[in-house]
This record gives structure tokens, sequence and C-alpha cells, in this order.
């Protein structure tokens, strides 16, 4: 284990300062948890129901499977001794020898990677569990939209949100020193203030892909004699126009074992497709999984998830943003790459700048 690793201390007696966090991904949470270390307030503020982000994992009646980050890798001292809190929890995955396919599905290559690591029952049970001090604390607000980031009414020093429920009832919440965007760069590029542009320049080249992910489940694997589905492999990247990424997600540690794969479309062919209805996308990339797979028996059980922002194609380049004199900042994986550990790296160093 290395020894180079920052040390959080508390704030001093009466230098407390009160932050607003908007996101509850895998960078909002390490940049709050950060903060919360220091001794400093921190008020998170998510528009889903739950912490998670692009770590998100969805149930089905056959078990989860894991919508966005499929694994994590473990290089950075920091992220390393931040995993050591919840030991046990995470798992490395046999995936870490990855097949590489032509688009006819044939093995083309396999890659020998370093260890590829998931979470227990899913990817989102890692951001959970460090989201739930501020659970317990009440300081994590899900079904919250930020709408607006303004001057506090009372003081403009201070920065005050306006939100909005899913309802569409309306709240205020003031008072913040700081406000740091946990979000993809275009969404944060559009919440930020008018009066913001030493933030806003460096956000607008930030160029982020979608992602059509698919889920499927075939129950029918489990009859006697008969183990598994198609190839031998649990996880490629394909080079099949429509897809990228193939899972199995019963593969993973610590997960049910009914056959289920997640399929992630390519970002060229997800943003050619972003606006087609859910049956069409499901149609041609259920064809498409056949095709790679030659799994040709249908699902028991199929859904699917569109991801706006999902693959960072053009990133910042540093660890994050963070204007001292205005008291905003941003944080994501984009900032780095798209690893989870950018993430995480992203909301750490922001938290660290910001304190």
């Amino acid at each position: 284990m290395s020894d180079s690793v920052v040390k959080t201390v508390s704030a001093p007696a009466g230098t407390a300062r009160r932050y607003a966090i908007v996101g509850a991904g895998m960078a909002g949470v390490a940049c709050a948890r950060t903060l919360v270390q220091a001794g400093h307030e921190v008020q998170v503020f998510e528009r889903q129901d739950s912490a998670g982000g692009r770590m998100g994992t969805q149930e089905s009646p056959f078990g989860p499977f894991d919508t966005g980050a499929q694994y994590f890798t473990v290089r950075d001292a920091r992220f390393e001794r931040a995993l050591e809190t919840v030991s046990g929890l995470c798992r490395p995955w046999s995936a870490s020898s990855l097949r590489v396919l032509d688009a006819n599905g044939q093995v083309t290559a396999t890659e020998a990677r370093e260890a590829h690591w998931v979470a227990q029952p899913g990817m989102q049970s890692l951001v959970l569990s460090w989201a739930q001090p501020l659970i317990d604390a009440g300081a994590l607000h899900c079904h919250q939209q930020v709408q607006q980031i303004e001057p506090d009414r009372l003081r403009p020093q201070a920065w005050q949100l306006q939100c909005e429920g899913p309802d569409g009832s309306r709240s205020v919440h003031a008072g913040f020193d700081a406000v740091l965007l946990a979000l993809p760069a275009p969404v944060a590029h559009a919440l930020l203030p008018a009066s913001a542009s030493a933030l806003a320049a460096p956000l607008a080249p930030i160029a982020l892909a979608p992602c059509w992910t698919l889920m499927l489940a075939f129950p029918q694997a489990a009859q006697p004699g008969l183990t598994t589905l198609g190839p031998q492999w649990n996880a490629a990247r394909s080079t099949h126009h429509r897809i990228s990424w193939l899972a199995r997600e019963s593969s993973k540690p610590g997960r049910s074992q009914v056959e289920r794969w997640t399929v992630q479309a390519s970002p060229a062919w997800s943003e050619e497709h972003f606006g087609d209805s859910p049956q069409r996308v499901q149609a041609k990339l259920l064809r498409a999984f056949a095709e790679v797979t030659g799994i040709h028996a249908e699902p028991a059980w199929s859904d699917l998830r569109r991801w706006r922002h999902a693959q960072t194609r053009t990133p910042l380049g540093r660890s994050h943003l963070w204007d001292a004199q205005a008291g905003l900042g941003a944080c994501g994986d984009w900032c780095l790459g798209q690893r989870v550990e950018d993430a995480f790296v992203s909301g750490l160093e922001l938290a660290l700048a910001a304190r």
C-alpha cells in the first residue's frame, strides 16, 4: 500500500464553510465526503431518486444489471485508500482478460489487462455506501432538479439554488459559500450563472457521446445440462457498427446466476439513433446481439436505458475547475477521461482545492 495519499484535517473552529454539491454520482459523492471529513457542511442535490449517477444499477425479476459503468480500475493510491473503508464490498471480476471481437463476433484478440473490479451486488453499491453518511445526516436531497444558481437574496456574497421536484414543486436552498457542479460538462455549462465566464469558457469545448444500453435475461439457461448460452467469454469489446461492449452480468462476483447480458451500443450508432423509439432501438440491438454472440433465443425479460452523456470524447485535461473568487467549481470523469477512478480523483481534488 502506498503512503502517498492526501490526508484530510478538520477545519479550525469558526472556519467551516457551507457547500452545495449538484450531482450525486461518483465525483459528487467523493467531493462531498472529502469536504465533510475536513469539517465543512455539505448539502448534495440529485435529480434522480438515489445516489449513483452513471454507476447505476437496475433491478430486474432475474437479478441486477449495471446499466452504466461496468467495472473500475485502481491506479491512484488515494482511490485505493478510500476503497479500504468499504472492505469486502468490491471484488475482482474475471473479465480482466478481455476479448476483442470483429463485426461477426469472432475473437480477434485477447487483451491482458489490469484487474477489473466490481461492487456487490451492483456497481451502484459503492457510491451508495460512501453516500450513506450524507443520507443519515439528511444532507442528500434526491428528486431535486437544480434549475438556477443565483446570488443569495439575503447575503449577496453567497449562493442560493432554485430547485424543482418531480411534482413541479419549487424550493429555494440558500446560504452556500460555494456551489460545486458534479455534472456532465454540457449540463454544468448550461447551469452556470451568466457571471461565471471563467468556468464557462473551458467547459464549452468538452464533448460527450451518448449510449443506448440493452439489458437481457435468459433464465432458460438454468435448465439441466445448460449453464450458459452463447460464447464462453464473459466480456468483450466489439467492432460491430451497433455494439461496442457486451458483458455477461451473471459472471460478475456477488450477482444472481441467472444468465443476463448488458449490451452497450457504440457512441456513433447511439448518436445517430438517439431520437429513435425504444422499440426500434431494442429490435436493432437485439438483432446485433444475436449476430455477435450467436444467442438467438428470445429473452424472457429485456429493458433499455438511454444515457445522454455517457462517454468522454474530448476531456478537459485537468482534474477539476475551481474559481475561488466566485465560489464555483465543476468536476466529473470528463475532466480526465471516462473511468470511474477519473470521477473519484476529480471530485477529491476539487474538494481539496475548494476547502
